[in-house]
């Protein structure tokens, strides 16, 4: 594990001012290095970012990019026109190293990375130095214990959380403290834990000069830290790496196969209070002779309703080659890399995986006698942030399960806003082959209804009952009325379920 001293939060609040004064935030560090050399720097490339610091001025903003982005050195006399040098210097967020000359240079010791809040706010993520960017190989130390910054997952998640004010909100494994940054803003009181002390004090620094109230940290393994507790709100971007031991504590679990994510997901239902949240980005396995979806179906704790879809699938070659490379291991001796690969074939052979799934858990505490439960692959793109779209699936799965046919029949519906209509057939045909409704919000997503069902959602505007609006159908395509009104609700069930329509409420 690193042993390197971290920083104090005691003047937090005084370099966050002087950081804010220099224009170090998201939108000015974009505006400094354009668009290009911004977007290397998620690809772990260091020099379009470098070279744009040396081209494009030699102001405050430009030596805070060079000292805490680019983990480069900076002249004392460079650093004292962007910060108090000598303050961070004292409380460790810099050291010095002399010169011959006398003047000599200081460098970061962490990482601070600009980051936007959703509201528009400024906050910084500290890390490990080298550990705040993603990428194969990374650009740094992959220590056992280094403590990662900002990343896809991280984004992820902190994107498909709910956002409703809460009381209490627990971050499991919080690693560099972004889902307990986020949850600061709508909860009460936060709870942050993780097996790594170095963590909960990164986590601490990142709150600290992101003007955020120090949550509560504690120190332990999934729910072991907080006893019986419970929560409103619980979010994780656990260690879920399915690999061949605990070898690194930012992404092994160090539990068998899947059994970290069965783990927290199956611990999760104590932890919720009525009408709480559990959220997680999850890996799985899909074993031989064994439906993936019956696997995490098995995972579902009692009195929950869940929505678990699997984004992304790999074989397990693809897997060990992706956390091989995420750790650096293709830059060692050759021998060692092929014998890793060996150990994580041989894992997956002795439990029959054939591939693993990647994707997004999220339960909610219902205490229903028929919980909801949906899970789906859509591996297509969305529009983030996804918590509405959260809180709206779990609304219409409370509708579909209040009401029968005959009352989905005398309900309302409105066709939600961004869907349109595609029909495809061949050119010159008198009628479409199939008519396609494709969202361009949320999910995005598109199904192929007939025609009766492109005309119902077409005149959904909340007017008339859909019972109403099918004998109108029927009338015009010349069929029994009663046959249509049997054999529409489950075509209506399944726009309500994904999103196409709305009920509207009773009139």
């Amino acid at each position: 594990m690193s042993t390197t001293s971290l920083p104090t939060p005691d003047r937090a609040a005084e370099l966050r001012t002087a950081l804010l004064s220099a224009g170090f935030t998201a939108d000015g560090v974009l505006e400094l290095l354009g668009a290009p050399a911004y977007a290397a720097l998620a690809r772990s490339e260091t020099v379009p970012a470098l070279r744009a610091t040396r081209s494009r001025g030699t102001g405050p903003l430009a030596s805070l990019v060079r000292l805490f982005l680019l983990q480069q050195p900076e002249p004392y006399a460079a650093a004292a026109q962007a910060l108090p040098v000598e303050a961070a210097l004292a409380d460790g967020w810099l050291r010095r190293e002399e010169a011959a000359d006398g003047g000599g240079t200081v460098r970061a010791t962490v990482d601070i990375r600009p980051y936007g809040g959703p509201d528009g706010e400024d906050w910084f993520i500290v890390s490990d130095l080298g550990c705040a960017v993603g990428g194969a190989g990374g650009i740094g130390s992959r220590e056992e214990g280094v403590v990662l910054g900002v990343g896809g997952a991280s984004t992820t998640l902190a994107g498909i959380t709910v956002r409703i004010p809460v009381a209490e909100a627990l971050d499991l494994g919080t690693g560099s403290g972004i889902q307990a940054l986020h949850a600061a803003g709508h909860a009460t009181r936060v709870t942050a834990t993780d097996v790594n002390p170095r963590a909960l004090d990164i986590t601490r620094l990142t709150l600290a000069l992101s003007g955020a109230p120090e949550p509560e940290l504690l120190l332990g393994s999934l729910f072991e830290p907080v006893g019986e507790a419970t929560y409103d709100l619980i979010v994780s971007n656990p260690p879920f790496v399915i690999s061949p031991g605990a070898r690194l504590t930012y992404r092994d679990g160090g539990m068998g196969g899947d059994d970290l994510c069965r783990t927290l997901v199956q611990q999760a239902g104590a932890h919720l209070n009525p009408g709480g949240y559990a959220q997680f980005l999850g890996n799985w396995q899909h074993v031989e002779g064994e439906d993936w979806r019956d696997r995490l179906r098995s995972w579902v704790p009692r009195g929950c309703d869940a929505w678990i879809v699997q984004r992304d699938v790999q074989d397990v070659t693809q897997y060990a080659e992706l956390w091989l490379r995420d750790a650096g291991d293709h830059r060692t001796a050759p021998a060692e890399y092929a014998q890793r690969y060996e150990d994580w074939l041989d894992e997956f052979e002795a439990r029959k995986t054939k591939a693993v799934g990647f994707g997004w858990i999220t339960l909610r505490r219902s205490d229903a006698a028929e919980p909801s439960i949906v899970i789906e692959e859509w591996p297509h793109t969305v529009e983030q942030p996804l918590g509405d779209a959260v809180l709206a699936h779990f609304a219409r799965q409370d509708y579909l399960r209040e009401h029968d046919d005959a009352a989905l029949l005398d309900g309302r519906f409105v066709l939600v806003d961004e869907v349109v209509q595609e029909q495809v057939g061949p050119p010159g045909a008198e009628d479409p082959e199939h008519v396609v409704l494709r969202q361009n919000r949320g999910m995005r997503r598109a199904t192929t209804v007939d025609t009766v069902g492109a005309g119902f959602a077409g005149v959904c505007d909340g007017s008339l009952t859909a019972g109403r609006i099918l004998d109108a159908i029927a009338q015009l395509v010349q069929e029994d009325p009663v046959l249509l009104r049997d054999r529409t609700p489950e075509a209506i069930r399944m726009l309500v379920e994904q999103g196409f329509l709305e009920p509207v409420a009773d009139r």
